[in-house]
């Protein structure tokens, strides 16, 4: 299958650089341009075959929604995933009525947007898989794409939310199994600490255990992030 097209919209140069490079990162995706006005995007959008937008709203010649409005009015195969600051309710609802397929709040990791990614890219490919769905499957597409496998976790009592996300990001930006000391290092926190947040992912399916061999043979839990 081909890889998804993305367009990266936003005026702050570095910001966009950035997440050019995290769209790079995220297998079966491909970032086709990067501009920085709605005037750019318009002009892309008519000169290159897109799939997805990756949209900042707060633009210098422009807001935002006014690219999702004439993109729905021009009747394009396009999805938008609107990444801004904007937290004003009336924004957020104009984009859900205008049928964005996700609402990214900056500041975000690159945990948060692959998760977004990952979940458009089978959002997407069920949606071509066959001619009908039942309502069953509707509905489990709408969940995946709008609440992605870590987002819909929930630190239990005893544990920060804060933390959690710092651990999923530090597992979900590498392919190799990390040990609890290892996590510990990245994030400044100590081995057991680190080890009660990979252990609740552990039991809750969202990271897969297993052994290494460590120094003079003895074994070492490590812990992978799950593929979805």
């Amino acid at each position: 299958m081909a890889d998804v097209r993305v367009l990266v919209v936003d005026d702050e140069p570095r910001v966009a650089a950035g997440h050019t490079e995290f769209v790079a990162r995220v297998p079966g995706f491909t970032a086709v341009a990067t501009v920085g006005t709605l005037r750019d995007a318009v002009r892309c959008l008519g000169r290159d075959p897109v799939d997805l937008v990756l949209l900042d709203l707060n633009l210098p010649d422009g807001h935002g929604l006014d690219l999702v409005r004439s993109v729905r009015a021009a009747g394009r195969a396009v999805d938008i995933l609107a990444i801004t600051a904007v937290r004003e309710v009336p924004v957020v609802r104009a984009a859900l009525a205008l049928g964005v397929v996700g609402y990214l709040m900056k500041p975000f990791t690159f945990a948060d947007l692959a998760d977004r990614l990952a979940a458009y890219a089978r959002y997407r490919a069920a949606l071509t898989a066959s001619g009908s769905a039942s309502q069953h499957q509707v509905d489990l597409l709408l969940r995946d794409l709008h609440q992605p496998p870590s987002a819909a976790l929930t630190a239990p009592k005893g544990l920060s939310p804060d933390v959690l996300d710092q651990v999923i990001a530090v597992l979900r930006e590498t392919d190799e199994g990390l040990s609890a000391s290892e996590v510990g290092d990245r994030l400044g926190t100590s081995r057991v600490t680190a080890r009660r947040y990979l252990q609740y992912l552990a039991d809750s399916g969202s990271a897969e255990r297993s052994q290494r061999t460590a120094g003079h043979g003895r074994p070492e839990i490590t812990f992978r992030w799950r593929v979805r």
